[in-house]
């Protein structure tokens, strides 16, 4: 489970609130308006923003003054994060070892990972021989392979044409679920909040508001939503 209590986080003259909880094994989808704080609020609950008052809570542990390695949370960037210079299998084994001094167990997993996203036989290729999509693949496996209960993705495919971008949500929510892990995702798009969780958190005016069904908030969506959506 992930408590955010009574979050403030100052950056300027930008405030942005949260409280709320979300149940562990959740896919919630973090939606709203460019600017209003979703990436904010993913990396403070990440710890990459520092904030100004509150508790991170993950599985009833304190982790708010704890480096984002020790918060048993695993974060997917907008742009992969993936290095140039390092093949695939480098890449994702960064996930186990940032010295990349794996073991023949843990470079067995990472062969298992890259299989479990598609990419079996790629290992020793090089973020710029394969496609956008198979580097979002490999982006993904290396947070599949760090194994956390907490997942936090910030718009990894919004770069993907829609058909593969629906393709890598499916994957997400399908390696999501094989681990039980808790899915936090920020998106632009309705569609995919739809498409990929059970729950919406809605940022807006400097509050990130407590999660919803997504059949519900979807049916009668408060009025900022609604203007959000064009509704």
């Amino acid at each position: 489970m992930l408590s955010v209590e009574e979050l403030i986080i100052e950056q300027g003259d930008f405030i942005l609130r949260a409280d709320f909880e979300i149940e562990a094994g959740a896919r919630v989808a973090v939606l709203g308006p460019s600017g209003a704080g979703k990436s904010t609020l993913l990396g403070a609950i990440g710890g990459y923003v520092p904030l100004a008052k509150g508790r991170v809570v993950v599985n009833a542990r304190d982790v708010s003054g704890a480096p984002p390695d020790q918060r048993d949370i695993a974060m997917l960037f907008q742009d992969g994060n993936l290095f140039p210079h390092l093949t695939l299998a480098q890449n994702v084994g960064l996930g186990l070892r940032p010295a990349l001094r794996l073991t023949k167990a843990e470079t067995a997993q990472v062969r298992e990972a890259l299989a479990r996203v598609g990419l079996a036989g790629f290992e020793h290729r090089k973020p710029g021989d394969v496609s956008g999509g198979q580097q979002s693949r490999a982006a993904l496996a290396r947070m599949l392979i760090q194994a956390r209960p907490l997942m936090l993705l910030d718009e990894p495919f919004s770069a993907l044409g829609p058909a593969l971008r629906s393709e890598m949500l499916e994957l997400t929510s399908e390696v999501a679920r094989d681990a039980g892990a808790t899915v936090i995702m920020i998106t632009h798009d309705p569609k995919d909040a739809e498409r990929a969780s059970d729950q919406i958190v809605f940022v807006d005016a400097g509050q990130a508001h407590a999660p919803r069904a997504v059949a519900d908030i979807m049916a009668d969506p408060p009025e900022a939503l609604r203007a959000y959506l064009g509704v």
